[in-house]
């Protein structure tokens, strides 16, 4: 019988094992939904960005150190490290109350906290007021989670990988507004003796891009109370279908929330080892976050380029704004090309990569005696290997969120995620930045241990990186 003409497919060796799925129309993203969410994520980046440009000159102006300029290190390590460890401490039982009460409470209370701490933190005049007001912003702040639970809410398997595509370059925006306005608002009598003429700010010097970064957040909490729809099931308003929030009508709402769920239940390897590379992404991400700024306002007879908060400031930005701009252009390509698991490992190889630049860098600004055009050429450099690496946080996204049993698991899947990767990111500055201090005051590898730790550390995520699964499964229950 000739079936040559039948429409019905005949299974051979490239025949795709589940068909159907193909012939599955992509959902419309939600724009507005997620575009309201990642205002949330914009305005945290921005925020916590903003200090890294006068963190450390404002650790020597505190007089902590002794006047020694070595120490910098480890007070600036200290304080970028707080929000995480305490935010290590309760981002789980924010994600698992937001089961309960729902989203939207959670992320108001988590803003409200972000909004005073940061006035706090420009108006602290010693040490300890800055610990107190990193650790309130982290104990009441459980937001990342909850956001990426409602993304995840918010998408289904046709359009989940373009929704998380979004997080990283939003994050890139942040990071690229953050410095900029951190370096450029810093110690505004300097810049603008007229305008900021009166004692208030030579007191508190650094009160400016606090207060700026508190006003962004009273704005976006104003925006998502008006706009943003709660998408846990239980708490959603009837007028909200699964239509609005973008989930196509075959693919059922859960009907009760998983807060009472056994976290033993859910530590199966499929969640453990996305989680387990997740954390020690965050841990290497984090580190060079820190180092690179110590790094540039170390002076150069130490080890590093000597540039000033402004200079700082604006370095960050441009690796902030060519960072979005190269994951807007070339990550949903990439991942198409290569899928999550090898792009990862693929920007892991660059951050192995960056931890020779650095050194290198070094060598060259005190073999010429600052910054020049060769200097310059490897910062460029530089810019090229951070956009490579920050594709790896969007792939790890996306394969957390497949590997959640059901969709209503989400939030307590983003819960252990963020908890892993707050304690990582609650180490990784205070033990980068110690270790360079430690590099430079004993000369450890001619100054350079703490660049060889990381490039080691990376080259085993590489390996675990491996253990991640091939595919991306398909999770629309």
């Amino acid at each position: 019988m000739d079936t040559s003409h039948s429409p019905r497919m005949i299974a051979s060796e490239t025949t795709p094992l589940l068909p159907i799925e193909a012939l599955k129309p992509k959902t419309p993203l939600p724009k507005f939904q997620i575009g309201t969410i990642l205002t949330i994520q914009l305005a945290e980046a921005i925020a916590s960005t903003s200090i890294f440009p006068y963190i450390n000159q404002l650790i020597r102006e505190l007089g902590v150190t002794g006047g020694d300029d070595a120490a910098v290190g480890y007070y600036a390590g200290i304080i970028e490290s707080l929000f995480f460890a305490a935010q290590a401490l309760t981002v789980l039982r924010w994600s698992r109350l937001s089961d309960r009460i729902g989203r939207k409470p959670v992320l108001v209370i988590g803003l409200g906290g972000a909004c005073v701490s940061m006035l706090c933190f420009g108006l602290s005049t010693t040490f300890w007021s800055l610990v107190i007001s990193r650790c309130v912003c982290g104990f009441l702040n459980g937001n990342i989670g909850v956001m990426k639970t409602m993304i995840g809410e918010s998408t289904d398997s046709t359009n989940m990988a373009q929704a998380f595509a979004l997080i990283p370059i939003v994050w890139s925006l942040g990071g690229f507004i953050g410095p900029l306005m951190g370096g450029t608002l810093a110690r505004p009598q300097d810049h603008w003796p007229v305008l900021f003429a009166n004692s208030f700010w030579g007191k508190y010097p650094y009160f400016l891009p606090c207060a700026v970064a508190a006003c962004l957040f009273a704005l976006v909490l104003f925006i998502m109370t008006l706009f943003l729809e709660e998408t846990l099931s239980t708490k959603r308003r009837p007028k909200l279908t699964s239509a609005a929030l973008g989930v196509s009508s075959g693919e059922p709402l859960p009907q009760k929330p998983m807060a009472d769920t056994s976290l033993r239940s859910l530590l199966t390897p499929t969640v453990v080892i996305p989680i387990v590379n997740y954390a020690m992404f965050a841990f290497l991400d984090i580190s060079r976050r820190a180092l690179v700024p110590l790094f540039y306002s170390t002076p150069t007879y130490l080890g590093g380029l000597g540039f000033n908060p402004s200079s700082i400031g604006s370095w960050l930005a441009l690796f902030g704004i060519m960072d979005g701009v190269f994951q807007a252009l070339f990550f949903a390509k990439l991942v198409d090309r290569l899928g999550p698991k090898r792009l990862f490992r693929v920007s892991v190889s660059s951050y192995v990569s960056l931890m020779v630049v650095l050194p290198v860098m070094s060598w060259l600004a005190r073999a010429r005696g600052g910054a020049d055009y060769a200097v310059t050429f490897a910062l460029l450099f530089q810019l090229v290997l951070s956009s490579i690496c920050g594709m790896g946080f969007g792939t790890l996204l996306m394969i957390i969120t497949a590997s959640a049993p059901t969709k209503n698991t989400l939030g307590t899947i983003n819960g252990l995620a963020q908890t892993s990767a707050s304690i990582a990111r609650a180490i990784g500055p205070a033990f980068t930045t110690s270790l360079f201090a430690a590099s430079k005051e004993h000369n450890l590898l001619g100054g350079n241990a703490v660049f060889f730790i990381l490039f080691m550390l990376a080259c085993a995520l590489r390996w675990l990186g491996s253990r991640l699964p091939d595919e991306i499964k398909v999770r629309d229950e």
